[in-house]
């Protein structure tokens, strides 16, 4: 493998159990048309989509060791390197009801366990080993496991960014608002994240602009605010876009910011225009909740792209 472009680190993985299930009618009993168990977590999704894209990834964060095999399994199949810290037991299993016919998908999700603080300096040593090396972006994702403190991805976005390092950090709550503190270079909420940091709604186009800026003005150089099958905005210190996505077959909804991450960062290695960047986002998310298995990000991004309309809000 060449030398990794791209860390991930992803603390709270999952195995996700999906089944696809038509019609589906809470407390009925409901007819699955198929079952899958697929390495999950916000960093894992977002590696896997960037080997797709063809870029040299790494991917660490903690790892249970009875159930590792189903992520050895994807990142050899997808030429991810390995970095996980592994630990003893399983890792957890959240379960995706998937409704083909609606593209809805009902998620429940499993609570870790608590990392032994051993296991938490070990992965400390392994990302400070990493940030050593040539990798230009670390990918910050998801929830934290409990005892893990709210301020970790703070700390961790400081010395990666003394190291000059990229630092995308794609969390929710507590975590992304103590985040923010470290100056990242992207974090990408969806509207309704936004709305639970700002503490209000944002019922119309203005507001979540308003909402952005204000979000920007906390510390990120550059955010995304998605919004599903509205689009999503990007600002930064060039100014501010509106793109909306090409009309899909939506077959499920799993994954699909992860894919924006994704689509953002290939963009920024090949050093694109924040426009640009934005279009090679949507297209990546629309590519992903089109073609789950991460066929059209292999081929047929490109096309997809084409057809993302982006909108100049202000320069």
């Amino acid at each position: 493998m060449s030398a990794i472009d791209i860390v991930t680190v992803t603390l709270n993985p999952a195995v996700d159990q999906t089944l696809q299930v038509p019609g589906l009618q809470l407390g009925q009993v409901n007819n699955a048309l198929s079952l899958r168990f697929d390495a999950g977590g916000k960093g894992v999704n977002v590696a896997s989509v960037l080997a797709d894209l063809g870029h040299a990834c790494a991917a660490t964060g903690l790892l249970g060791e009875d159930n590792a095999y189903i992520f050895e399994n994807q990142f050899a199949a997808r030429g991810i390197a390995d970095h996980f810290i592994r630990m003893p037991g399983a890792t957890r299993i959240n379960v995706k009801l998937n409704d083909p016919q609606t593209g809805n998908t009902t998620d429940i999700n499993m609570t870790a366990e608590e990392p032994a603080a051993a296991a938490l300096q070990l992965l400390r040593a392994e990302i400070a080993a990493l940030s050593a090396g040539p990798a230009r972006v670390f990918v910050l994702a998801g929830s934290l496991p409990p005892g893990v403190p709210a301020d970790y991805y703070a700390t961790l976005t400081r010395d990666l960014k003394v190291a000059g390092k990229t630092v995308v950090v794609d969390t929710s709550g507590a975590p992304f608002a103590a985040a923010l503190a470290g100056a990242p270079d992207l974090v990408k909420p969806n509207r309704h994240e936004l709305e639970t940091w700002l503490g209000r709604a944002l019922p119309d186009r203005a507001s979540v602009i308003e909402g952005a800026r204000a979000l920007r003005a906390a510390g990120p150089a550059n955010v995304i605010v998605s919004m599903g099958e509205e689009g999503a905005f990007l600002l930064t210190d060039q100014g501010c876009w509106h793109a909306r996505p090409p009309k899909v077959n939506v077959v499920s909804t799993v994954g699909a910011g992860d894919s924006m991450v994704a689509g953002w960062i290939s963009a920024t290695l090949q050093a694109l225009a924040p426009d640009q960047a934005l279009r090679l986002a949507t297209a990546s998310a629309a590519a992903r909740v089109s073609s789950p298995e991460g066929a059209l990000h292999r081929a047929g991004l490109a096309q997809l792209a084409a057809g993302v309309q982006v909108e100049v809000i202000e320069i």
